[in-house]
């Protein structure tokens, strides 16, 4: 299983952060260590600076190579929310060396996802709303339709590089307003009026 992350995908996103709107999509990967169905997360000692980014999370429902567009629905299962969470003073480091910066990304419990819902249950895979509340205040929210490259393209342009497995999580990218989070912070993610992301508390568990 691999959990498949997306860079840029909102342009407001790419603004906030003072990047270049990418030619093609910007692949990253995480660990399956990173993966998490937790509601108590431990905030790493190993940043000042961690960041929630809210994403759709599309699961594949089978394998396939070079899978064309037009095909995209059949490899396609279910779609939930997660949180790739950042530790942005770490890639901000290694981005300003010209370095790889995977560590600020893939590390245990950085990928917490919610239950997913089937894809039939969804009108308009263009069209689903999506949103993070942090301590009850709405912080971050999206829509599929503002994506620069769809669900649909993502899958064509990934399957010509890599063979997608059923199982695998696509991360397809998050909107405007991510920002710092504080142990004893609360996080809910939302698709629609929907609460999927339940509470998140960030606190100091047993090392």
């Amino acid at each position: 299983m691999k959990i498949i992350c997306i860079g840029r995908n909102y342009v407001e996103h790419i603004k906030e952060l003072g990047n270049k709107t990418p030619d093609n999509p910007v692949i990253f990967f995480k660990t399956q260590d990173s993966l998490s169905f937790k509601n108590e997360i431990k905030h790493p000692n190993f940043t000042k600076e961690l960041h929630h980014e809210i994403e759709l999370v599309y699961k594949i429902s089978k394998g396939g190579k070079n899978i064309k567009k037009v095909k995209f629905k059949n490899y396609i299962s279910e779609i939930g929310l997660g949180i790739d969470f950042t530790a942005r003073d770490i890639q901000n480091s290694f981005k300003s060396k010209g370095l790889p910066w995977s560590f600020s990304k893939s590390f245990d419990d950085s990928a917490p996802i919610s239950n997913l819902i089937k894809i039939d249950k969804f009108n308009n895979l263009d069209n689903i709303t999506f949103s993070l509340k942090k301590n009850d205040l709405l912080v971050q929210k999206g829509n599929s339709n503002l994506m620069i490259y769809n669900i649909e393209y993502l899958i064509e342009y990934i399957s010509k590089f890599i063979t997608l497995e059923k199982g695998d999580l696509i991360f397809s990218g998050t909107p405007k307003g991510v920002g710092k989070v504080e142990i004893g912070d609360k996080l809910e993610g939302f698709i629609n009026d929907e609460k999927l992301l339940d509470i998140i508390l960030f606190c100091n568990l047993s090392k």
